[in-house]
């Protein structure tokens, strides 16, 4: 999977992005690069969305249709997610939610974010620490312009945040801005630490060069509190990070 938001609808830590990304040979490329070779890696099973200047969704349909690994792609009502693992408990959200028995893992996180943005009482961070499996998933509301699966994110050219699952890719487009994407809101927050801050520390490559930066919790610093302001002002704050 791949997903590009441009700058001016994500924003980053400041963290992400390496100064030696536009020192050495290999530099940062634009969006429309990355998303070409990702393409070209998958050249006969891919497909691809983009959303005016804002987003870009780029899907590689799983070899086997039934696996562990499987990768979902599905949009309702101008909502999409990409999805990448499986839940352990989804016939139990499916009941809890009240959807029909043919609902996947991707279906049931837009529903999520649905029930959460129009009327739900909980703040996001308690909705996801009910999923329980080995997942990583992406949502993108086009209206609105964990940690078993690995993801990666890094900063292009532009200024565009890039995530995929293909190492490669991100490495090619992002040059020595990226990271592993953090099993983690205002700023970046832990789900399942969500009192705790997040501390950005240095990574280097295996060149001695300094690559983006990994995102741990900070057991030592805390958080006032948990924004209850209502669902839909916690999932669109998440949303923007």
């Amino acid at each position: 999977m791949l997903a590009i938001f441009h700058k001016a609808f994500a924003h980053p830590p400041e963290e992400l992005n390496s100064p030696a990304s536009y020192k050495g040979t290999k530099k940062p490329k634009v969006p429309e690069e990355t998303l070409r070779d990702f393409l070209s890696h998958h050249p006969l099973n891919t497909f691809s969305m983009s959303f005016g200047h804002a987003a870009v969704l780029a899907y590689v349909r799983p070899d086997r249709p039934f696996s562990v690994n499987q990768r979902l792609f599905c949009g309702l009502d101008d909502i999409y997610c990409l999805f990448l693992g499986t839940l352990n408990n989804l016939c139990s959200l499916i009941k809890q939610y009240g959807l029909s028995k043919g609902t996947n893992e991707a279906m049931f996180v837009i529903e999520a974010y649905k029930t959460l943005r129009d009327r739900g009482p909980y703040p996001a961070d308690q909705v996801v620490k009910d999923l329980d499996g080995s997942f990583a998933f992406v949502v993108y509301d086009s209206k609105g312009s964990d940690g078993g699966v690995k993801l990666y994110w890094g900063i292009a050219a532009d200024g565009s945040v890039v995530i995929s699952d293909d190492l490669d890719v991100i490495k090619e487009g992002c040059a020595k801005s990226f990271a592993p994407f953090p099993t983690v809101k205002e700023g970046l927050m832990s789900f399942e630490h969500p009192m705790n801050k997040l501390k950005a520390m240095p990574r280097v490559d295996s060149e001695g060069v300094m690559c983006g930066a990994n995102f741990k919790v900070d057991k030592y610093a805390r958080v006032n509190s948990i924004p209850r302001r209502g669902s839909e002002a916690n999932w669109m704050e998440w949303e923007q990070h």
